[in-house]
């Protein structure tokens, strides 16, 4: 049984439209995180959604030269990230994972807050990229 390809052009262009919609969104929740409901756990959810379409439109050889990344570094990556992070408060003779922020001037962006939520997110954010991916191109290879 044959199937029609004939929109296949169509759904491509519409998914990588998407894919680019859903990584702007998953950047929105990541910055907005510490101040608005988001964060670094569903931007990062997004961003793996967007990257799992990259899988769907490709096969797996083109997703994998499109992406070149090796996901199972980036968990290690984003998990040091935290922890370190974490440290701070401790080095200043807080508690771990203690909160600090402050304003800066900065020249082209002028005053800016500056918090230690942040790099904490983006660790949180390469956690779960990281191990989302594995898990579905792990669950993905498995042929039974």
């Amino acid at each position: 049984m044959k199937f029609s390809r004939s929109h296949d052009i169509l759904q491509r262009t519409f998914i990588t439209i998407v894919i680019y919609f859903l990584l702007a969104f998953a950047l929105y929740l990541f910055f907005a995180g510490h101040n608005n409901p988001g964060g670094g756990f569903i931007g990062g959810l997004m961003a793996a959604c967007a990257f799992i379409l990259v899988y769907v439109v490709l096969d797996k050889k083109q997703a994998t030269a499109v992406l070149r990344i090796s996901f199972v570094p980036v968990i290690a990556i984003g998990l040091l990230l935290t922890i370190v992070v974490g440290f701070i408060g401790v080095i200043f003779g807080k508690a771990y994972l203690e909160h600090f922020f402050d304003y800066f001037h900065f020249p082209l962006f002028g005053k800016t807050e500056l918090t230690t939520a942040l790099p904490f997110d983006l660790g949180i954010f390469l956690v779960v990229i990281a191990v989302t991916m594995v898990i579905t191109l792990t669950i993905a290879e498995d042929d039974q």
